[in-house]
């Protein structure tokens, strides 16, 4: 049961929750002008196999949605790693 599928899939499910939550709790330290997470590294999860929780995060908690750089690279993000999913399901 742990084909390359198989953990590409938990690895996945796993950053999509970390991506979610960091989009989280960037936007509540936007809301009380406190230390915030960096841009690169809310990206970096995104590609990082956290693409569909940096999507969700994004909309779900309306942060990010008015930055081209954001709406561009985090569903591309999300499409690469579709792919590379795909591929570990292809493959394994």
């Amino acid at each position: 049961m742990n084909t390359p599928f198989d953990i590409a899939l938990a690895v996945w499910a796993a950053m999509s929750l970390v991506a979610f939550a960091l989009y989280g709790i960037d936007k509540s330290r936007a809301k009380r002008g406190a230390w915030r997470i960096s841009e690169r590294t809310l990206l970096l999860s995104a590609l990082l196999m956290g693409g569909p929780g940096a999507w969700a995060g994004m909309e779900f908690f309306r942060h990010k949605t008015k930055h081209p750089r954001f709406r561009v690279l985090v569903p591309l993000c999300c499409a690469v790693n579709a792919a590379a999913v795909y591929l570990a399901w292809r493959w394994g």
